[in-house]
């Protein structure tokens, strides 16, 4: 039996980095984006590490959306959001 092939990569539409960026005016432009989104479209967010990134991937899930993270960059995550509804 041969392994399942591993899921392909999303092709974000939109990116965002808002590392720097204060809690909460992350959220409110993540989702201001998102908003802007087909159903089903991603969006790749870049967010300083810790409360903006545990913050953010809640309050998005809470909204319905799917978030992946992945490691970023040394003090940065990326998070890959797709839009509920697709």
């Amino acid at each position: 039996m041969t392994p399942p092939e591993p899921a392909p990569t999303p092709i974000p539409a939109v990116g965002l980095d808002l590392r720097g960026t204060p809690c909460p005016v992350n959220f409110i432009r993540a989702r201001l984006a998102l908003e802007k989104l087909e159903p089903g479209q991603w969006l790749q967010l870049d967010l300083d590490r810790g409360e903006p990134e545990q913050m953010v991937s809640e309050g998005l899930r809470g909204d319905g959306h799917q978030v992946e993270c992945e490691p970023f960059d040394e003090g940065a995550v990326r998070l890959l959001i797709r839009r509920h509804g697709g």
